[in-house]
């Protein structure tokens, strides 16, 4: 009860204030962001490990460095390797945005469309939100990598949905999701798994709308 109380409060505020993003009197710590830049290389993050250290460069960046960031992706099994959950990656919650707002207090609610992952509140590690077309914005930044299933999990083995496990820019494809979720429909498109990507380089990420973009979360 206390938990969707608290995601209540998060969500009322949004409804009440239009939108508008308004940091709460308390100030939490950081726990998610979008990558404010991408690596450059299209898909190529150079793994998981990559991924991590983006996050985690970041994040430092902006005072959070103590915590233990970790990209939210999943890989597809390969060969003797398994595959891995985006959601058994990234802790239990809660997380909050750079303006301390609640994004989900636990695992259950980040998934199935009851987190506040929406363009309001989807904010990079500084604070500013990212790019949506749809909102006018110019380039468009709304496909963030994610290679992962509705549910956090990882695709099965067989169709490249995560560009070879990150480590191509070249052929495969990536699964993406949609920061801006609500502004394009209602009840609004995933922010976690909504279409594979044109290609794997950065020229083909840009054409379906993205930069190679992708979220982060403190782990601990």
């Amino acid at each position: 009860m206390a938990v969707a109380a608290l995601l209540g409060v998060a969500l009322s505020t949004h409804a009440l204030t239009g939108g508008a993003v308004e940091a709460p009197d308390t100030q939490e710590p950081l726990g998610f962001f979008i990558t404010s830049v991408g690596l450059g290389n299209g898909a190529d993050l150079g793994g998981l490990s990559g991924a991590d250290a983006h996050c985690q460069a970041l994040a430092a960046e902006v005072g959070a460095g103590d915590r233990t960031w970790r990209a939210y992706l999943s890989t597809q099994a390969a060969g003797s390797q398994p595959a891995v959950n985006a959601r058994d990656r990234i802790g239990e919650g809660p997380w909050y945005n750079a303006l301390g707002i609640l994004i989900a207090p636990d695992l259950d609610h980040l998934h199935y469309d009851n987190s506040n992952i929406r363009y309001e509140h989807a904010l990079n590690e500084r604070g500013e939100r990212v790019n949506s077309g749809v909102m006018g914005d110019s380039p468009n930044f709304h496909d963030i990598l994610t290679g992962t299933r509705l549910d956090g999990t990882a695709f099965p083995p067989g169709e490249d949905r995560t560009c070879s496990n990150w480590t191509s820019s070249g052929e495969g494809s990536a699964f993406v999701g949609h920061h801006d979720r609500y502004i394009r429909q209602d009840p609004g498109s995933p922010w976690n798994s909504v279409h594979p990507s044109r290609g794997c380089s950065q020229e083909d990420l840009v054409a379906t709308g993205g930069a190679g973009l992708f979220y982060c979360f403190a782990a601990n």
